[in-house]
Formats: structure tokens, sequence, C-alpha cells
């Protein structure tokens, strides 16, 4: 009786010890899975977070704002890349990108319109925006259009006072940018129809931004600035008596327009093909292109080649 009863103790305490090995097995088999997964969560943020290395893009003062804007949120996503954006015009930016010297050349205009047909070949362009440039005045300026006529007179010298195009008896101060400029090209190209030599007595300055300050504190200034940088320090002028505005630009109404390009040599490393993509998505092509005042080139309804040629 006393064996009978030892017998039925140990099997009872065998299959006991067997079941307590199971559901340790069974324990330790899901911490093993959810430690994989979790490993392989931190993987794919370590992953995103190896993206290093710097950037340095030059160039169109016009889209500076908005590289500049876009350069500080790819930063705090990717906080191992530094990007450094500076102006100092197209003509730059093309030049330095093609040179080597930047990684990133911005441009308000195409790269066949300042380079050399060998050097202008070796580049790839990036389109990321449209921007429309208006004519602006001092706010004093009782003034709220000019037609193409005027504005080529105005630019060649012509007419010198305000009087002569519907304005007050007061001299004009022309506020220019340099002819590397791709602001000035634009303009000259698609407000005036023609290129302007550098006037005695006007102002040259090679910022968008110092444009902007000159013309909203000088008497009787005029110049000239990307819908980007336009606010109440100075007055914006209707081009033959069309408005500009994102609807008629788009519409090709408003004909002082041009293609943002993001110019590098060649194919971009792989830090630079992302700022460029993150250029390209929708958080903003949506967002930052839209609140500066630029137009998303997915916008247009009417598209324009290097020669000027408008198509639909």
């Amino acid at each position: 009786m006393k064996k009978s009863l030892m017998l039925v103790m140990a099997l009872i305490l065998t299959f006991t010890l067997a079941a307590c090995g199971q559901g340790n097995k069974t324990n330790n088999s899901a911490t093993g899975n959810n430690a994989g997964t979790n490993s392989s969560a931190n993987g794919g943020n370590d992953k995103a977070s190896e993206l290093s290395g710097s950037i340095l893009a030059v160039g169109s003062s016009a889209l500076q704002p908005l590289v500049d804007q876009a350069s500080k949120s790819f930063m705090d996503k990717n906080p191992k890349v530094s990007i450094q954006v500076q102006g100092g015009g197209s003509g730059t930016g093309l030049t330095q990108v093609s040179g080597g010297q930047a990684d990133i050349g911005n441009s308000d205009v195409f790269a066949e319109e300042k380079l050399e047909a060998g050097p202008a070949g070796e580049l790839v362009d990036h389109q990321v925006a449209v921007v429309a440039m208006a004519a602006v005045v001092n706010p004093d300026v009782n003034i709220d259009n000019l037609t193409k006529d005027q504005l080529v007179q105005i630019f060649t010298g012509k007419i010198t006072n305000w009087k002569d195009a519907g304005g007050p008896d007061q001299a004009i101060q022309i506020v220019n940018r340099p002819s590397s400029s791709g602001t000035r090209a634009t303009f000259e190209k698609y407000a005036l129809g023609t290129k302007t030599e550098d006037l005695a007595g006007a102002i040259q300055e090679d910022s968008s931004g110092t444009v902007k300050k000159l013309v909203g504190e000088t008497p009787g200034a005029i110049g000239y600035l990307a819908l980007s940088y336009l606010d109440d320090s100075v007055k914006t002028l209707k081009y033959e008596g069309v408005d500009a505005t994102e609807e008629n630009v788009a519409n090709g109404t408003y004909p002082v327009w041009a293609y943002e390009h993001m110019y590098t040599k060649g194919e971009p490393n792989e830090v630079v093909k992302a700022f460029l993509d993150y250029m390209a998505s929708e958080e903003v092509q949506n967002g930052d292109v839209v609140e500066l005042g630029y137009i998303p080139a997915s916008k247009m309804q009417v598209k324009r080649d290097v020669d000027g040629n408008i198509t639909k």
C-alpha cells in the first residue's frame, strides 16, 4: 500500500515538473519573439538616424527662404546632417555647383541661360517650385499698375519721374539686382522682354531682402521681388492690369514667373538625394512652398521651356 502511494505521488510530481518546464519554454519563446521585434524596431530607427553628412546649397536669393526653412525641418528629422544655405544669386549658385564648390546650385533660371553648353550639360535639374516676380514701389508712390512699355522706359532710364508714368511729381529711384541674379534675368526676360544696362544712380543689391528694405525706405523707389518676399513694407504693382497671384500665374495670365531649380553636378549622393526628395515631398510642397508664397509645380496649368515658350 505504501509502495503504491509513493508511486502515485512520484508520477504526479513528474507530470507537474514537465508542465512547469513546458510553461517556461513557452514564456521564454514569447520573450524571445518580443525581443526580436523590439530589436528590429530599434534597428529601423537606428538605420533612419544613420543618415549623416553635410550639404552646401548656394545661389538664388528668391529660392533661399524655401530652402532655408525646409533645411531646418530636414535637420530636425536627421540630426546628423548639417545643411548650409547661402545666397549670392543664381549665377553664383550655378558656377559653384559646376565647379564643385557647392553640393547644390539654387537657380531661378535654367543652367543653359548662365553657363556654356558643356558645364550646363553636366548638371542635373531638380525643379522644386515655381516663383513669380512683381514690380514693387515705395508705399508712398501713388500708383498701382504699370504697363510693359512703362517698365521698360523706367529701367532703361527714359522715364525718370513718376509723373510721366501716371504717378506723383517725384524722382524715380531704381533698386536693381546685379547681372548674376536669376531674379533680374527672369524680370528682364518676362516683364521687360529685353536686357538692361546698369544705370548711373541706380542702387544695386545682391539680396532680395535688402532690395525690399531699400524700396520700403527710399522715397520714389522701384524694384522687383519674388512673391515670397512681399509684405506691407512695399507696394506690389499690377503688370498690364493683371495681379501677381497664384491663380493668374498657374493659368498663364500673369507671365512673370520661373521654375525654381536645385542643380547638382551629376546624380546627387545619398544625403543630397534625401534632402532633394524631401523638397519634393507633400510635406514641403503642400506646406512650406505654399506658406512662403511659392507655387507647387504640380498646380501649374502651363509649362515653360528654356526658350520661354509656353505650352498647356
